[in-house]
């Protein structure tokens, strides 16, 4: 069972936090923590033993001795869902897939839903429902609309956008907040948008990457999960750089899938706290 809290940090908070656990009978087997001291936040990742854990009880106890406002999370260990969004790109989805399978991904996949009809093969190998929203020829209104309706179909946790090349409106992100996670195909902030790989190829850049973070309305800048890059030189061509940012991409969602999915992320404003291990 993991508990993450956030809030103003003030002398004796691990005490405190300490004293609810022991008083409730639990055992704590890992605590984690950090302070910011320039925006004096608190910062706690309590992994405890879940034997006869009450979570309403121990919330409610946390809340009497931290400071007003505080954020306390409590994950149940209840293996956790995701819906998958994609357009034609297979190497995230694969890799998702594959985990998936072997059961490595620390989750389950509830469905997938494509705006094209390419990864409808791939999926359906792994029976898993595949779901075929066309966007052409329709408003952004509509499509949102019928991807909303597929999507009320399921329980989930977290959509996970797969090369999913479509912006979301603010609309329908704020119906899920910090429960979407995006994979950009560049080294945040620089070359958002479109073409990252042939902008990064003209300005001569040194350094490819990728990016997985929380989308929020303003378009990727959301708070960041996990980033790596890769070196690259003048001999590289849009072609070679764009084939290495797709195992970029690929290692980058996977590790941003593990962080979430562990509960090992604290989202406070547009950053993130990640507690690794």
């Amino acid at each position: 069972m993991i508990i993450l809290i956030q809030c103003v940090d003030q002398v004796g908070l691990v005490a405190a936090v300490s004293k609810v656990t022991a008083n409730a009978g639990l055992n704590i087997i890992s605590m984690r923590e950090y302070v910011n001291i320039d925006a004096n936040r608190f910062y706690l990742r309590l992994e405890v033993a879940d034997e006869n854990f009450e979570p309403a009880f121990v919330k409610t106890a946390l809340e009497k001795v931290l400071p007003e406002n505080s954020s306390i999370g409590i994950a149940t260990g209840t293996k956790k869902k995701i819906v998958v969004l994609v357009t034609k790109e297979y190497h995230c989805l694969g890799d998702i897939l594959l985990r998936n399978y072997f059961n490595t991904l620390g989750a389950s996949v509830a469905c997938v839903i494509g705006n094209h009809e390419t990864l409808r093969g791939l999926t359906e190998k792994f029976d898993i429902p595949f779901h075929f929203i066309d966007h052409t020829d329709i408003s952004k209104e509509y499509f949102e609309e019928t991807l909303m309706q597929t999507l009320s179909n399921y329980s989930f946790d977290y959509i996970v956008l797969a090369k999913f090349m479509r912006i979301l409106s603010p609309g329908f992100v704020a119906v899920f907040p910090y429960r979407i996670i995006n994979i950009h195909h560049s080294f945040l902030p620089a070359f958002i948008g479109a073409n990252p790989y042939r902008q990064a190829h003209e300005r001569g850049v040194k350094l490819i990457g990728a990016t997985a973070h929380f989308v929020t309305d303003t378009l990727d800048e959301g708070p960041i999960i996990a980033q790596q890059i890769i070196p690259v030189n003048h001999a590289h061509s849009v072609k070679d750089m764009v084939t290495l940012g797709k195992e970029v991409e690929e290692a980058v969602l996977a590790k941003a899938l593990q962080l979430v999915l562990q509960d090992r992320v604290i989202v406070d404003k547009n950053k993130t706290v990640v507690f690794e291990n």
